[in-house]
């Protein structure tokens, strides 16, 4: 039975967000950042190597929820599905991408940034949304004020998030996780460090554990 995206990014302290250039660590890397407490993955499609790289997660790593990210249009949408992805994520929407999501049954969280464009994603069924890129587009003061207008909507912070801006995202009441991809730095990938991916990841679940008591 497949999760909503409630219960998905609820299992998510925080979700790591993926660009994966060599299929060959897919695996090592998702196995360090479940091991770290942080399940539930977005490969984001910008890069050659995305696709496989969420096959050989979904087939080899059954402890990861695994989403693609970056997913921009109803051909992608599609694709996803087929392969067996968890849920997908957008930097935005569009009617064709949410009739896909709808047609395939597989969850999306969608981006949005100001009123209108909550206001249409909840016509929609949508009330958890991507919040991206979140410094650029105020950050915290602006979901503050978000909250008010529109307090049943939860977002998904992503853009700018890391462990030194946590918890002033966390503490406000329509956060439901953060995105973010400071938990798997470029240079330990390539490296094969994944001990310290390992230890990032498990540093950002006690400091959310830590967060919200």
């Amino acid at each position: 039975m497949s999760l909503s995206s409630r219960e998905i990014l609820s299992k998510a302290p925080v979700v790591p967000v993926l660009v994966i250039e060599d299929a060959n660590d897919a695996v090592p890397l998702a196995k360090a950042l479940v091991a770290g407490g942080l399940p539930v993955l977005e490969i984001t499609l910008r890069s050659a190597a995305a696709e496989e790289s969420i096959k050989r997660i979904i087939a080899e790593v059954p402890d990861a929820i695994t989403g693609a990210g970056t997913v921009i249009n109803a051909k992608q949408m599609e694709r996803m599905a087929k392969i067996g992805c968890a849920f997908s994520v957008s930097p935005g929407h569009t009617k064709s991408l949410l009739k896909a999501a709808k047609d395939t049954g597989v969850p999306l969280l969608p981006g949005a940034g100001t009123p209108s464009e909550i206001m249409y994603l909840l016509e929609h069924g949508y009330d958890m949304l991507k919040f991206f890129p979140a410094e650029q587009q105020g950050g915290v003061s602006m979901l503050k004020a978000l909250s008010g207008p529109l307090p049943q909507v939860k977002f998904c912070p992503t853009g700018g998030v890391s462990l030194a801006n946590l918890g002033d995202y966390l503490a406000l009441p329509n956060i439901i996780t953060v995105g973010g991809s400071w938990v798997a730095p470029k240079d330990a990938v390539k490296a094969g460090d994944w001990a310290t991916i390992t230890r990032l990841a498990q540093e950002a679940t006690d400091k959310v554990a830590e967060l919200r008591g």
